[in-house]
């Protein structure tokens, strides 16, 4: 059986999986998500993308959206608003509201994060191994100038309530340095027979979880392939806004600087779409083994021939 692993943000990330499960339904795919995106809101531990790739696997995702929940209401949020309790901007639905719930009640009973996904996950079960990247508390935050001054604001504030309006001028997964790996973490990635990137942001979904100290040099040292798949097509994201982070910390919003970024000390293979052929040399020349495939997540059917294609890859590199 062919094991993988996967390190995982949000939408993208969370379709992706979706393909690859179909790609490949016999492989044991264990996917490390990403938790920098967490917040407490309401009093509650609310994990965006741990809960979008749970619902989009479990078959209970907002499919317009990528995230939340299907057929959901927001009766609560509109009564904490008649209370004048805040924030606004951040709509948790109904149904979303109990997954926080019930996290945040095992959370407080002492539960450590990677049980607490488990047992979620035991009610929807996605098809894969979840794990969160650290059971430590860890929260991106990004630098910006707001009302004639630089403030930090969560990841949070500055995606959904600022619309990424105003230039990034750093990104800092406050937390990480003191984080270790979750359980299991580790010892998926010494197992696996090849990694993936998905086309996930670079900076604040990948690049966080590979801040956790141990997991980027695992991935360097397991000896399988490692292969990535642009979220780049064209010089712009397909979706999100990794342009902007990016730009934060120095890097072109291209599919070959992403890969640079990287580095080929971590990846094998890169996968660019079909738009961005002409950087395959470029890429080429850093070390790293390139191929251009369409890369766009049409359907489930397109998102399985791009991990097709991202396995193929890691055949060939490791050969």
């Amino acid at each position: 059986m062919q094991r993988i692993v996967v390190l995982a943000g949000g939408v993208g990330g969370a379709r992706f999986l979706r393909g690859l499960r179909s790609a490949v339904p016999e492989a044991e795919i264990t996917v490390i998500g990403n938790t920098g995106d967490d917040i407490h809101l309401f009093g509650l531990k609310v994990c965006p993308d741990l809960d979008t790739v749970m619902y989009t696997l479990g078959g209970g995702i907002n499919e317009a959206q990528g995230w939340g929940r299907a057929d959901e209401s927001f009766t609560v949020k509109e009564e904490l608003a008649a209370y004048g309790v805040g924030p606004e901007w951040f709509g948790l639905g109904d149904r979303d509201f109990a997954t926080h719930i019930v996290r945040t009640q095992m959370l407080a009973a002492g539960y450590p994060l990677s049980e607490v996904t488990e047992a979620l996950c035991a009610r929807w079960r996605p098809g894969v191994r979840l794990l969160p990247m650290t059971d430590d508390r860890v929260e991106t935050h990004v630098a910006v100038d707001l009302d004639g001054e630089r403030k930090a604001v969560h990841f949070q504030e500055y995606w959904v309530r600022l619309r990424a309006s105003v230039d990034a001028h750093a990104v800092v997964p406050v937390g990480a340095e003191q984080a270790t790996p979750a359980p299991g973490v580790l010892d998926a990635i010494a197992a696996a027979d090849v990694v993936l990137f998905p086309p996930s942001n670079p900076v604040v979904s990948v690049g966080t979880i590979l801040a956790v100290p141990g997991v980027r040099e695992a991935i360097a040292e397991a000896g399988v392939p490692v292969i990535g798949l642009s979220p780049i097509v064209g010089d712009a994201p397909v979706h999100g806004m990794a342009d902007k982070m990016l730009a934060a910390i120095g890097v072109r919003s291209t599919a070959a600087a992403v890969a640079q970024h990287y580095g080929s000390g971590l990846l094998d293979g890169w996968l660019v779409d079909t738009t961005d052929a002409a950087t395959v040399r470029e890429v080429e020349e850093a070390g790293i083994r390139c191929v251009a495939v369409p890369l766009m997540m049409t359907s489930e059917e397109a998102t399985a021939r791009m991990a097709d294609e991202a396995l193929a890859l890691a055949a060939e590199v490791g050969a």
